[in-house]
């Protein structure tokens, strides 16, 4: 069963929790929306869009659905996920059990914000979400999580994080990868690292030798070496971009399904970008096997 699509997509669901929206600062107090909260909400419905249809396509398919997502903080899209596919299935007599058994996890260091989302998800009767205080790196040996992970999400994870997500979600066999990256620092340092004999004769290397390029190339082969190492892995990889956030350059979507195998081809593209870029030392960083 899936929710029914609004009439227009710039106004609230029937359905919606109201004190959600107006936590979550998509609605003002008075329950009205200005013109920051309809961009708000065209953010919300343009990331519901892609991550529905994955959980759908799990239930279909098993008795529950479990999804993780990393770097919570306000635990903004939990909530909005939950609100929006759950909630109205929970009265469905044919899938009820099958909601109610699903559980959201939200990933966040800040006690405060794990705090605060445990104490509005029991004001707002969500059952199930669940909220730890753990970092993604903390989060792929910790008891308090499931041995497999249904879908994984991490929207703006800065910097490594977002890896350390895509780690978690090999080792938890997600069927699902929904990732926002930001900030990739780690690679651009290690391309100001490499302006020596390993790229010396590559005239690719003009693509990084000024340091604005150098960060902003550095930004682009991140992602391009996360498709092909999630790809080496067996998945499918879809890229695309967040309409509704051009105030944010961070607005690239990696969208990643699990198809079974390795790719043998996609391994060795990824270790020649890392040979031809001086970029060896990130090896364990985009493991293949």
């Amino acid at each position: 069963m899936k929710s029914a699509a609004p009439q227009d997509k710039h106004e609230v669901r029937p359905g919606q929790s109201i004190e959600l929206l107006k936590e979550l600062h998509i609605l003002t107090r008075d329950g009205k929306m200005n013109q920051d909260s309809r961009r708000k909400l065209k953010q919300v419905y343009h990331l519901y869009q892609f991550i529905e249809p994955l959980m759908q396509q799990v239930l279909d398919a098993k008795s529950a659905v479990s999804l993780v997502d990393h770097g919570a903080g306000k635990s903004y899209l939990g909530f909005i996920l939950y609100d929006l596919f759950f909630k109205p299935l929970l009265n469905d007599s044919a899938v009820g059990d099958a909601a109610a058994s699903s559980k959201i996890y939200g990933i966040e260091t800040r006690d405060e914000l794990v705090a605060r989302s445990r104490e509005l998800a029991q004001r707002l009767q969500f059952p199930g979400m669940e909220f730890l205080n753990l970092s993604v790196a903390e989060s792929t040996t910790s008891q308090a999580l499931p041995e497999q992970i249904d879908i994984v999400t991490a929207l703006h994870a800065c910097n490594t994080a977002t890896d350390d997500a895509i780690e978690f979600a090999l080792k938890k066999k997600a069927r699902f990868m929904v990732l926002v990256p930001c900030c990739q620092a780690e690679v651009a340092a290690e391309l100001r690292k490499s302006k020596g004999d390993a790229v010396r004769n590559n005239p690719l290397s003009e693509m990084w030798r000024h340091p604005i390029h150098t960060r902003e190339f550095g930004s682009q082969i991140t992602n391009v070496l996360r498709c092909l190492q999630l790809e080496s892995h067996g998945y499918q990889v879809r890229v695309t971009e967040l309409v509704g956030w051009e105030h944010s350059m961070k607005n690239e979507l990696i969208v990643a399904e699990y198809k079974g195998g390795k790719s043998n081809k996609a391994a060795q593209r990824l270790a020649e970008i890392l040979s031809t870029t001086g970029l060896q030392s990130l090896e364990r960083r985009f493991f293949t096997s």
